[in-house]
């Protein structure tokens, strides 16, 4: 049984990426947790200046939602009438970041599946403020779907590292069922001009070979001082349908998130990104 998380804010990015998780877990038995967390939306509004006009707004704003929800596992529904499937919507009264990480200490939960941009759609940024903080704060791993991402079948990923830190298991077992399902490719990129790997280093190269064992493994070398260009060239090199980064310090990924990088190398990315979070649960 998979357990996923999906936050909305209502919008069509937020949709889109519950329309993908469908079709990725397809062929798996799934829990799918529709969750709307609006505190911001509540303390945001002008109107609010005493204590009871804040309890109005908040039953004002948890009806809507819950109305809104209702019609998302409608649509859902006839979107993907699954059998393997079911649907639970949730009103949450706190900030996303908080709701998710509740939710997924309460139900185990293995993934969060969300758009890269919500409600603003700030066309000049890759992730929207939201994202970022999922990406950066939510315990467990994170798949953000672009904007107007069609789903495919995802066959080629890409998976950089250095082979430094040790992966937890949990995580990359949900790596090896998801590529077992679609008998994909993984593609390790190690990203260094010493192609000479340390003891440690092929020690946990070895252990990612046991644990993705549904996969058809590939292990490659590439030069590069920036890490995130290897990486954008890659992606177009190879026509790779998802990017797996992991979530640590020092890791590729800030580099990534960071909009003036971002914007000094144009990159935006605009395939599915899977960020493992690489913590013990």
């Amino acid at each position: 049984m998979r357990k996923v998380v999906v936050p909305t804010d209502f919008s069509k990015n937020a949709f889109n990426a519950l329309k993908y998780a469908c079709q990725l877990f397809k062929y798996t038995r799934t829990d799918f947790f529709i969750l709307h967390a609006y505190a911001d939306e509540v303390y945001q509004q002008d109107r609010i200046v005493k204590r009871t006009s804040l309890d109005e707004l908040k039953e004002v704003t948890y009806k809507n939602s819950e109305k809104q929800l209702a019609k998302i596992i409608k649509d859902i529904f006839e979107y993907s009438p699954n059998p393997k499937h079911k649907f639970k919507s949730i009103s949450a009264f706190g900030t996303l970041t908080d709701e998710i990480n509740d939710l997924i200490n309460l139900e185990n939960a293995d993934i969060v599946v969300m758009g890269t941009r919500g409600e603003s759609n700030d066309r000049t940024i890759t992730f929207g403020s939201n994202t970022v903080q999922v990406l950066k704060y939510v315990q467990c791993p994170v798949l953000a779907i672009p904007e107007n991402y069609k789903y495919h079948p995802p066959k080629e990923l890409l998976f950089p590292s250095d082979y430094l830190v040790p992966y937890k298991r949990r995580e990359l077992k949900l790596v090896c069922e998801l590529t077992g399902s679609f008998k994909s490719s993984i593609h390790m990129l190690y990203i260094n001009s010493n192609k000479k790997l340390s003891l440690r280093q092929e020690d946990n190269m070895s252990f990612i070979k046991e644990c993705l064992y549904k996969a058809n493994l590939y292990f490659e070398t590439t030069e590069g001082k920036d890490k995130t260009i290897a990486i954008t060239k890659y992606i177009v090199h190879k026509e790779i349908d998802i990017l797996i980064m992991v979530n640590s310090r020092r890791s590729h990924l800030e580099q990534m998130l960071h909009q003036s990088t971002i914007e000094k190398i144009g990159l935006h990315i605009k395939i599915p990104f899977l960020v493992l979070q690489n913590l013990s649960r």
